[in-house]
């Protein structure tokens, strides 16, 4: 008996004969024979664009590390078999990050084989396409919330900053922070054209970017109890200079650049945290906490208004438009569409 087909994108790599490298996706059919090592198997029914997925559908090196490669870095969908004890035929799943789309094969396929380890458990509470518009980028802003609160970031510490305040991470945080009270702060280089959406969300004011893009001092006036940035390089920089005694800055992203210009002072003179958040390493308890959370917090009504639904074969144009800025929000890829 043949090996089924099903539909995915696969990121590949050549080599001309002088060296080059080049790297190219294309949406094709494939066999259960491309799939790697796990031991549950997934029929995917939602997976998003994020930026990470927007580099690898648009050829650009540093996210995949194999190849071929099946990209995507979310999923939903419901286990068809399982060698893990944990799941059963039939349980509905969530994966973010853990190497998919990366290092191992990902979501934007019709089916996916991957290790049960760190599967989580749809929440009641949420549809799978919700799961997917929360997707990486609303489960790495749970995150950078919980960091803000257990560094002691409450909401009557003061203002909030949200950097990157219309990618996916910046919206939910935005969301996220103000149901729970916090009076937040967003700051994008597109206030005109998306204020409305912003404040939509609930920031109070919005800031312009370039206020914080250029290079700046050390230890400038103490304006945010804490902050969730995205951006990195002089922006996260300016952000540390400008944070209140003891306050928590957590960085999950780097859209400016990876460097990070800045010295000690913030972290010696004002006790200043940084705290990184990685969703791709985050262990099951603190995956299921995030999720659990983010399944009472989030106000889906917003969410839902935050969701663009594309096809599978959509995939490029919406990877096109994240990597220009042209995206605000969530894009869901329906995979069997």
């Amino acid at each position: 008996m043949s090996a089924p087909e099903f539909r995915a994108i696969v990121v590949d790599r050549t080599e001309d004969e002088s060296g080059k490298r080049t790297q190219s996706a294309a949406l094709t059919t494939v066999t259960d024979d491309i799939l790697m090592d796990g031991d549950v198997t997934v029929a995917v029914e939602f997976s998003s664009i994020n930026y990470k997925d927007g580099l690898a559908l648009m050829g650009r090196p540093g996210v995949a590390r194999v190849w071929p490669l099946i990209a995507g870095i979310d999923l939903v969908g419901t286990v068809e078999s399982s060698n893990d004890p944990r799941w059963s035929a039939g349980d509905r799943v969530i994966l973010n990050g853990s190497g998919i789309g990366e290092s191992h094969h990902g979501g934007l396929a019709e089916r996916a084989r991957i290790s049960g380890a760190s599967l989580v458990r749809l929440p009641e509470a949420l549809s799978p396409v919700r799961a997917a518009a929360i997707g990486t980028a609303g489960f790495t802003a749970m995150l950078a919330v919980l960091a803000l609160e257990r560094g002691g970031v409450l909401p009557g510490s003061g203002d909030v900053l949200v950097t990157g305040a219309a990618g996916g991470v910046g919206s939910v945080a935005i969301a996220l922070l103000a149901a729970r009270g916090y009076r937040v702060v967003a700051s994008t280089g597109r206030g005109d054209e998306l204020g409305d959406y912003l404040r939509g969300l609930g920031a109070a004011e919005i800031l312009d970017r370039n206020t914080l893009g250029e290079p700046g001092k050390p230890l400038q006036t103490q304006r945010w109890a804490g902050a969730v940035d995205s951006v990195g390089s002089h922006t996260l920089a300016n952000v540390l200079a400008q944070t209140h005694q003891g306050g928590v800055v957590a960085s999950c992203g780097l859209a400016q650049g990876a460097d990070l210009p800045t010295t000690v002072m913030p972290f010696i003179l004002r006790a200043v945290t940084l705290a990184g958040i990685n969703s791709v390493e985050a262990p099951l308890a603190l995956r299921e906490e995030a999720w659990g959370r983010l399944a009472t917090d989030l106000d889906l009504g917003l969410l839902d208004g935050l969701t663009e639904v594309i096809a599978l074969d959509e995939s490029f144009a919406a990877a096109e438009r994240i990597l220009a800025g042209r995206i605000h929000g969530r894009t869901v890829v329906d995979v069997t569409r």
